[in-house]
């Protein structure tokens, strides 16, 4: 178990914590939630003993070990990748290494012998003769392929080094894990072994994350950072959201009957509690939403922005329509003779692998690049707005402010109006008088959805727009996408995004298109796709 008592941390006059008392118990696991800057990693560190309080102290249960998802992907450069997994387990692989030594020593002496006999000794109880094999196994589980475990992690790339400090965490079953944004860089394959792994682990498990499919699976608890407090609150993410949006709701009909709002809420506790399987908690033996009262739901602080897009006009039945496309990229074929007609109504989610191939698509489609060979035609009634996952181009250098930024794309160039807009994506007062160019990257997110949304376009197109964005925006975003009546192409890692909003499954492979008018879980879950990949991919991704 690890606990905190009066935990406080100050800068200056600003207070990010103040006075937080908190029990995390085992058996549970608990997303750590918060809007960006409210200290969501700072915590984590504090639990880990990385940052200092100002206040207050952190216990954890005598004898437990806890593991932390390091960030420094440089920090094990010179050690192979098998031992940089075993080294998350620093007494067994300090013993090992000291046990090989005294074995390596040309004068061995009775002395060296009684030190090996009591290494082993200790090595035994630690399980130290199944530590490789797990390490490769937690390794194969992540994507990282035998081959590569003698090498050294200065060989692996960026995204490999993240799956292996991540089996580090893992490796040795410790008690308490503390993981900051665990599933960044891994693919579905990958993220679903880790899901099932922490379904598994019985220890204390204290996770932030952006990925809300993610939190829904493996979270029992969800503790969420508010003006410089921690509450916790039974269930997973939807549940939290959920709730609170209703007792939010309670909060401001001041003016309505209270007891019918009441009763809206203890009816929703009800369901959420009597369906297990609608609350999607990772196992049965964790106790999650027997006993929650009324009075255990809050109406959260949270900000979100407002996401509404309305199209102009409708567009008519011909859309898009696709024929031989063809695309090589420094040597490799992206696609060749892609047909595809997009129909109206359609919200199609491009998945696969290679992120390159969905990217250069929406170049095309959008005219900022040419195809090798091939043709496309958009309807002449369909206006396109388009989210490029790049977006550095339209802030690089750029000294507006944001008001005028976005005057250049709005038809109504009244200030008045302008400013309320920008003031309901959340740039309020002086926020809206910032310069384009000092944005952050979630800031310059809800500016080109702005953008968009301005444009009144009928066919949205989005590469991997949920970068960048807080839980509050993605939800907003997300929540506007299944509202919008248009036509959609979009791409995403995000499982929940794509599964609530697409009505169709495009998946681009080096030798075909599947192309499924379905949900995203089905398509996961379909046999005839799993087999249809393995023949369109020369190696399974």
């Amino acid at each position: 178990m690890i606990s905190t008592s009066g935990i406080t941390l100050r800068f200056g006059k600003r207070a990010l914590f103040e006075d937080v008392n908190i029990k995390f118990t085992p058996g549970n696991c608990y997303g750590l939630i918060g809007a960006n800057g409210a200290g969501k990693s700072t915590f984590l560190k504090i639990l880990s003993g990385e940052i200092e309080p100002t206040n207050g102290d952190v216990h954890i249960t005598p004898g437990e070990r806890f593991a932390v998802l390091k960030q420094n992907h440089f920090e094990y450069d010179e050690f192979k990748v098998l031992d940089t997994v075993i080294m998350g387990y620093k007494k067994l692989y300090d013993v090992m290494k000291e046990k090989d030594a005294i074995y390596l020593k040309p004068d061995f002496s009775d002395e060296d012998g009684m030190r090996a006999g009591e290494l082993e000794a200790e090595f035994a109880e630690m399980n130290g003769w199944e530590s490789e094999s797990e390490a490769a196994s937690m390794l194969n589980g992540l994507g990282i392929e035998t081959e590569l475990h003698d090498k050294l992690m200065n060989e692996l790339d960026g995204n490999q080094k993240v799956r292996v400090l991540l089996a580090q965490a893992l490796f040795g079953n410790p008690q308490i894990l503390l993981l900051d944004e665990p599933t960044n860089h891994l693919d579905l394959q990958s993220i679903e072994w880790l899901e099932n792994f922490l379904a598994g682990y019985e220890g204390t498990v204290i996770v932030v994350s952006h990925d809300r499919h993610f939190l829904n699976t493996v979270c029992t608890h969800i503790a969420d950072i508010d003006f410089g407090k921690i509450q916790l609150y039974v269930g997973n993410y939807d549940f939290w959201y959920e709730s609170s949006q209703l007792a939010l709701q309670l909060m401001r009909d001041q003016n309505k009957k209270k007891e019918d709002k009441i009763k809206e809420l203890q009816a929703f506790i009800q369901r959420f509690s009597a369906n297990k399987s609608k609350a999607k908690q990772a196992t049965s033996r964790k106790k999650l939403l027997d006993k929650i009262s009324l009075d255990d739901i809050r109406p959260s602080n949270r900000k979100y922005p407002f996401i509404n897009f309305k199209p102009e006009r409708e567009a008519g039945k011909q859309l898009l329509l696709v024929e031989g496309l063809s695309k090589t990229v420094d040597g490799e074929k992206l696609f060749e003779n892609l047909t595809l007609t997009v129909n109206k109504g359609d919200k199609i989610a491009l998945v696969g692998p290679n992120s390159l191939v969905k990217s250069v698509l929406m170049q095309i489609l959008m005219g900022e690049l040419e195809p090798d060979a091939g043709t496309f035609q958009w309807g002449v009634t369909t206006t396109q707005a388009y989210f490029p996952k790049d977006n550095s181009a339209y802030f690089d250098g750029v000294e507006d402010t944001l008001v005028d930024w976005l005057r250049q794309y709005s038809k109504d160039q009244d200030e008045s109006f302008i400013r309320g807009f920008l003031g309901r994506m959340l740039f309020s007062g002086d926020e809206a008088l910032k310069k384009a160019s000092v944005l952050s990257g979630g800031e310059k997110v809800r500016c080109m959805l702005s953008k968009m949304m301005l444009s009144g376009s009928n066919v949205l197109l989005l590469d991997e727009p949920t970068n960048h964005l807080d839980l509050e925006s993605i939800t907003a975003l997300n929540n506007g996408l299944i509202d919008f009546d248009g036509t959609m192409l979009f791409t995403s890692h995000d499982h929940q995004f794509i599964q609530t909003i697409a009505n169709r499954i495009v998946e681009i492979t080096p030798n075909g298109v599947i192309d499924r008018l379905m949900s995203y879980d089905e398509y996961l879950e379909s046999k005839e796709i799993k087999a249809l990949r393995e023949q369109l991919y020369p190696v399974e991704a």
